[in-house]
């Protein structure tokens, strides 16, 4: 399926069926792709992450949005699975919230922005958790895709 302006679905066909999309004749490349997010909430809120000793904080999160970029495949249907070579995500407590940034790096056929993408998420849904029984007007925002790089591999 098509705009008018050309540009197509990569996942879906003429007819609008969905398949996953042939990168077998691709050249392996290098590629890395940022995303981020942010979970926003009370001031209060974000001083009680920040005073907790360093590390127990946000660690749990980090570990998660690690996690989930590997099993990115699992979770999005059409993705490939791909080896990842570094997946590195931070966050920071904010005044009034927590911002987050992951990066995802492969030598494969196929960009790994999905992977950096899933793991910000996981990871803001993460804090989410860990905080939502002090908070009950948290919002996860923002979630995008800062950069995306391929070279060769």
């Amino acid at each position: 399926m098509s705009r008018p302006d050309g540009a197509k679905l990569s996942h879906v066909d003429e007819e609008g069926a969905v398949s996953m999309v042939d990168v077998g004749g691709k050249p392996l490349e290098r590629r890395r792709a940022t995303a981020s997010a942010f979970v926003r909430m009370h001031a209060g809120t974000a001083a009680t992450l920040r005073s907790l000793p360093k590390g127990d904080a946000l660690s749990t999160a980090q570990i998660a949005g690690i996690m989930a970029a590997k099993r990115t495949a699992e979770l999005i249907p059409l993705c490939h699975p791909l080896p990842l070579a570094h997946v590195d995500v931070r966050l920071v407590v904010e005044h009034e919230g927590v911002s987050i940034e992951a990066t995802a790096e492969t030598t494969a056929q196929t960009g790994v922005e999905m992977e950096a993408l899933t793991a910000v998420s996981v990871a803001a849904l993460t804090v989410y958790d860990m905080a939502k029984a002090v908070d009950k007007e948290m919002v996860v925002e923002g979630v995008r895709l800062l950069e995306k790089i391929k070279g060769p591999a």
